[in-house]
């Protein structure tokens, strides 16, 4: 059995569902979304995803019909929705604080907005118990907020939101309130909640880790602009600029002078004294020739001899020691001077390991392993 790829915005006869056309918002003097145009398609797990005051949450509810664009159109399922009100729209949001009304039971919460709906009033415990179960709080129908968990209260919102069944669904920072271990588990349930329903959703958030586990897609923003909308796995692997790169995960960037060599692979001159790293990139090298090498921490090997066969090798020592349980991250001051980070699995005890302070140790990589970033 083969499994159907969902990629949408790959497919040429596909018609997006969710469209920005230069839009832009001002609030006075200040520009905080400045001419963006991209495209959202139906059954999309959607991230907004960039640094406080970076314009996310000010396209959201332009999309909730809470702001209303300075310039420019967005379209809903073909339907221009800059002059619907934000009650005609099939668009439910999702707040960070969740919003239950604390005197009304898990039930109750999740048939509020049902009851002010056409929805004949005989439909609507069939509704909420459908709710229940999709959430898997069936059991937990009586309680009042105050009587469930946080991670319960998270879920409670979220069936109510989905009642209604809107085409589309806004999350904003839906997570944030959540411990770490709490807020990993119920990433992928929404995640197995969203591709249950099809239903569309547009999340916002500043967790990267968020982005990256529920989404299709992820655009990054900053300063109101749109840096990058790719694929979780080519935002990491190949991001468009050093902002991207240093803002998604860790990295290490290396800023020098490349040229082509015959083999159509790079030379990157770095440090003076240090021998040129080679990287195998076909990026347009600008005319003065500075490019920034961008390789992440996990793509190196760290050695207390110098590799034979290594394409890329420098020499150091371990200033900084961070162990996070299932890896360790190494801070390697470098003879240049510079300061890099490598990754290493923990897969041996604590006592059996090879690297401790200040040992001299040798950090080398493919030709294939890091990027070259020419903006």
């Amino acid at each position: 059995m083969f499994m159907t790829i969902f990629e949408p915005w790959n497919e040429t006869n596909s018609k997006p569902f969710i469209e920005f056309r230069g839009v832009s918002k001002r609030f006075g003097a200040l520009t905080a979304i400045d001419n963006v145009s991209f495209s959202i398609y139906e059954r999309e797990f959607f991230a907004l995803l960039g640094p406080s005051g970076c314009g996310k949450t000010t396209l959201m509810r332009m999309l909730g019909g809470l702001e209303k664009p300075s310039k420019g159109q967005i379209f809903i399922d073909g339907q221009d929705i800059n002059t619907i009100p934000a009650n005609k729209r099939s668009v439910n949001m999702m707040f960070q604080s969740y919003a239950l009304f604390p005197h009304l039971t898990v039930a109750d919460n999740i048939a509020f907005g049902l009851k002010r709906s056409d929805m004949p009033k005989s439909e609507i415990p069939d509704r909420v118990n459908e709710m229940l179960k999709l959430v898997q709080l069936d059991n937990l129908d009586a309680r009042k907020p105050h009587q469930i968990s946080g991670g319960q209260r998270q879920r409670v919102a979220l069936a109510r939101s989905l009642a209604k069944a809107p085409k589309l669904l806004l999350l904003d920072e839906p997570l944030g309130a959540l411990d770490k271990k709490l807020r990993q588990e119920t990433q992928f349930e929404l995640v197995d909640i969203q591709e249950k329903l099809g239903t569309t959703f547009v999340i916002v958030t500043h967790d990267q880790e968020e982005a990256m586990t529920v989404a299709s897609r992820i655009a990054i923003m900053d300063q109101g602009k749109l840096i990058q909308i790719d694929t979780p796995d080519l935002i990491y692997e190949a991001p468009s600029s050093v902002r991207v790169a240093d803002f998604i995960g860790d990295v290490n960037l290396i800023e020098g002078n490349a040229q082509k060599m015959a083999n159509g692979k790079m030379q990157i001159e770095w440090a003076e004294s240090q021998p040129a790293l080679i990287a195998d990139s076909s990026a347009q090298i600008p005319n003065d020739g500075k490019i920034t090498f961008a390789i992440r921490p996990e793509k190196i090997a760290m050695t207390k001899h110098k590799p034979d066969d290594a394409d890329n090798a420098v020499e150091g020592h371990i200033q900084d020691i961070a162990y996070l349980g299932n890896v360790s991250i190494f801070k390697v001051r470098l003879t240049s001077g510079q300061l890099m980070n490598a990754q290493a699995s923990n897969t041996r005890r604590l006592s059996r390991r090879n690297f401790t302070w200040e040992d001299k140790v040798w950090l080398s990589w493919t030709e294939t392993a890091g990027i070259v970033l020419t903006k």
